[in-house]
C-alpha cells in the first residue's frame, strides 16, 4: 500500500494540490495510492494522541500508517525547515509500526527559490532516524505559485521532467 501524505494543515495549501498531482500522476502510471492530508488530523492530537492515547480519529490514520509500505511525503517550506504540525504527526504514529524499514520519497516546495532544500535535509534525518529508507532523488520546487496552472497540475517542461523521473523510481522503488 501506498500514501501520500499532504505535509501542511493548511487549508486549500499548494501542498495538497501538489499531492493531489502526485496522486493522479501515479494513477496514470498504474500505481494506485491513499491520500493522507494532514488537515484531517484531529484537533486535539496533541493531548488525545501524542503520548500514546488513541482517540477514534487517530485509530483510522494509525491503522494506514501501519499497512502503508511506501510513503511518498510532500512538504512545504516553513521557517527555513518543515511543518511543526508534520513532526507532531510522525511523533504520534506508533513507533516502530508506521514507518521502520518502510521506504518514502520526499519532495519538498516553497514560494521561495529553493524548493525547501533545508526543509527536505532536516526531514531526511527524522526519516534516518526512523529507519525510513528515502528515495535518493529528492524534489525541490521552488515559486510553487508559478508552477502550478489554472487546473492545479504541473506544467513546466523541467519540472514535468524531474517529478516523472522521481515517480518512476518511485514505482520500482
Amino acid at each position: 500500500m501506498v500514501t501520500i501524505i499532504s505535509g501542511t494543515n493548511r487549508a486549500s495549501s499548494n501542498t495538497l494540490k501538489v499531492a493531489k498531482y502526485y496522486q493522479k500522476t501515479l494513477a496514470e502510471k498504474g500505481l494506485q495510492t491513499n491520500l493522507l492530508n494532514l488537515e484531517e488530523l484531529p484537533d486535539d492530537l496533541i493531548s488525545s494522541d501524542l503520548y500514546g492515547k488513541r482517540s477514534a480519529d487517530f485509530t483510522a490514520i494509525q491503522e494506514l500508517m501501519t499497512k502503508t509500505d511506501k510513503f511518498l511525503f510532500v512538504i512545504p517550506e516553513y521557517n527555513g525547515s518543515f511543518p511543526g504540525v508534520l513532526k507532531t504527526f510522525i511523533d504520534a504514529c506508533t513507533f516502530p509500526d508506521s514507518f521502520y524499514d518502510k521506504k518514502a520519497a520526499l519532495v519538498g516546495i516553497s514560494s521561495g527559490k529553493y524548493g525547501n532544500i533545508r526543509g527536505i535535509d532536516h526531514f531526511g534525518g527524522v526519516c534516518s532516524y526512523l529507519h525510513l529508507h528515502v528515495l535518493p532523488l529528492r524534489i525541490h520546487i521552488p515559486a510553487i505559485r508559478l508552477e502550478l496552472n489554472e487546473d492545479n497540475a504541473l506544467f513546466k517542461e523541467d519540472t514535468l521532467k524531474f517529478t516523472n523521473q522521481q515517480m518512476d523510481k518511485f514505482i520500482a522503488f
